[in-house]
């Protein structure tokens, strides 16, 4: 990333750090309901036994309808996607999910990324179609997500659009584990006994630390239930890692791999990303560390970009916005979904429905 990537990341953030911006508004008041089973589709590739096996695992544990689990046209076997191989498996989509649904949950892991001019997210590319407004090349300004910081729980009744999330387990064990970590996550923090922690990293890489401005703004308010942790290595005098901690909710840092993550105790629910280039380019990150990593280290939500993004901070997740929205009762999709602005070359995986706090 280089130096003008960085300054544009640092505008970008100083002119959104009051908060508030997108869709519904700033509001920190959530509606009566969440989003929930019953308008989550679940999407599995046809003639693919891993991820029919894996949508009926999730189907069993969350209760979603049978209707709602629907078979999509998708080749599983690169990890890309044409745009014109994309539009016949959007156009399955828009016309075999149920009318009423609200969001998708995809259970392949391959082909993460739409391929084009310039790539999007396939969660993304989903939920918005594809088009090069939303992946503009090197560091361009992308189209902004109506559902940003919104207080909808309802994203395709108020915006048309369907957020959506990868699984991102590459067998049916790993799957089975990460859906019962997001099931243990329902309510497991509405009543304020156990101690959840949410790490905010500065590290020595400056190019990927630009989000350390929402950091320290969060890190002085007060959130109930949560304890918040601001580490600022910029300096280099101290460590550019969390690791042998317990009740960790959150964990936001800039590296291009994070060591020792699989030393700390995750809560179920947790989230956690590490702003790089390449993180949502799977399955290797072209190098960097994928995003699946946190997943395999005992989170239950992540996000990474599959093309080069450049520093903006509006490309990745702002923690001020996920920790509210999350802390008032949304879902982790709908958190996280709403905590990126420009969404376009991210990839959102996990398990969709966790719900730690009540609405």
């Amino acid at each position: 990333m280089s130096r003008l990537a960085i300054l544009l990341g640092l505008v970008t953030l100083l002119t959104a750090c009051g908060g508030g911006g997108g869709g519904g508004g700033g509001s920190s008041n959530p509606a009566a309901v969440t989003l929930g089973p019953q308008q989550l589709a679940v999407l599995y590739a046809e003639g693919d036994p891993l991820s029919e096996s894996i949508a009926r695992a999730y189907q069993a544990a969350r209760g979603v309808p049978a209707a709602n689990v629907v078979g999509v046209p998708v080749d599983v076997s690169g990890d890309q996607i044409s745009p014109e191989a994309f539009a016949t498996l959007k156009a399955a989509v828009d016309a075999r999910v149920p009318s009423g649904t609200q969001a998708l949950l995809v259970t392949w892991g391959r082909p993460s990324r739409v391929a084009g001019a310039c790539a999007m997210g396939l969660t993304s590319a989903l939920a918005f179609g594809y088009d090069t407004r939303w992946c503009a090349n090197g560091c361009g300004v992308t189209a902004a997500s109506p559902y940003y910081d919104s207080d909808s729980h309802r994203p395709f009744t108020d915006h048309a659009m369907r957020p959506a999330m990868m699984l991102g387990a590459a067998s049916l064990a790993e799957a089975q584990t990460l859906i019962a970590r997001g099931v243990a996550a329902d309510a497991s923090l509405a009543s304020g006994s156990t101690a959840a922690h949410a790490w905010l990293v500065r590290t020595t890489d400056a190019a990927r630390s630009v989000r350390y401005l929402d950091f320290e703004a969060l890190a002085r308010t007060s959130v109930a239930g949560i304890t918040l942790h601001y580490q600022d290595n910029a300096a280099g005098t101290g460590s550019n890692v969390v690791a042998n901690q317990s009740g960790v909710l959150v964990y936001f840092t800039g590296l291009e791999v994070v060591p020792q993550i699989a030393t700390n105790t995750w809560l179920p629910g947790a989230a956690a990303d590490h702003l790089t280039s390449y993180g949502g380019r799977l399955p290797d990150g072209l190098g960097q560390m994928p995003a699946t990593e946190w997943l395999k280290a005992g989170a239950t939500a992540t996000y990474g970009t599959v093309d080069e993004p450049c520093a903006l901070t509006d490309k990745f997740p702002r923690a001020s916005v996920l920790v509210k929205r999350y802390r008032a009762g949304d879902t982790l999709l709908e958190a996280y979904w709403k905590s990126v602005r420009w969404p376009g070359q991210g990839l959102f995986l996990g398990e969709p429905l966790a719900r730690p706090y009540s609405p």
